[in-house]
């Protein structure tokens, strides 16, 4: 007897969508200045990510959609937030190129994983430099609290951050590289199980 799949509209999947749509709001926010509602638009997205992911394990909801939108919901919004706190002059844009081109090269793995018809779910070591990309984030949005006391731990949290990034990247061109040029690719899942649905 052959379990089946689960539905692609759940509750996991709302909240990936959720987290997609809040974006334009936190970018509002941002040019309007209003950086504490923007933190906790951002510290909300966040937990819906790990909501999101608790929920499709608990109640086996994962699906190859949540599998491939909730990485991508992730990185836009962290993008949105790097973008809006480079222009403000909170961040160096050195940070955020390295991390833009990463996840491009993540992205065009994907893709080119997926014509090959393997779904790819996040990996540990991704998650890890997420939670802590996201942290240093947080910090940023208390910058100035920082320069008072000239120790500028938001961006030493984020160039850690970054560092870690770089470092999911060579780890998942280790754990996909030779499936993306294999001819007959025979393994449509992940080395390591999806952490959300």
């Amino acid at each position: 007897m052959t379990q089946n799949k689960p539905r692609i509209v759940n509750v996991p999947n709302a909240l990936t969508l959720l987290r997609l749509i809040l974006i334009p709001v936190f970018v509002w926010l941002m040019i309007r200045d209003r950086m504490m509602w923007a933190l906790g638009v951002f510290a909300f997205a966040s937990f819906t990510d790990i909501l999101d992911g608790w929920i499709a394990r608990r109640f086996n909801l994962i699906t190859d959609v949540g599998k491939l939108m909730d990485p991508l919901a992730d990185k836009l919004m962290v993008l949105s937030v790097m973008i809006a706190m480079a222009v403000k002059g909170i961040i160096p844009w050195a940070v955020l190129v390295i991390l833009f081109v990463k996840e491009g090269l993540m992205v065009l793995g994907g893709l080119l994983l997926l014509s090959r018809k393997v779904v790819v779910s996040a990996t540990g070591m991704g998650k890890i430099a997420q939670f802590f990309l996201v942290i240093s984030l947080v910090l940023c949005f208390f910058h100035a609290f920082f320069s008072r006391i000239a120790a500028p731990v938001h961006l030493w949290a984020l160039w850690f951050a970054a560092g870690l990034s770089v470092l999911s990247l060579f780890h998942y061109v280790k754990l996909n590289g030779p499936r993306m040029f294999r001819r007959n690719p025979d393994i449509k899942q992940a080395d390591e199980p999806s952490p959300r649905g």
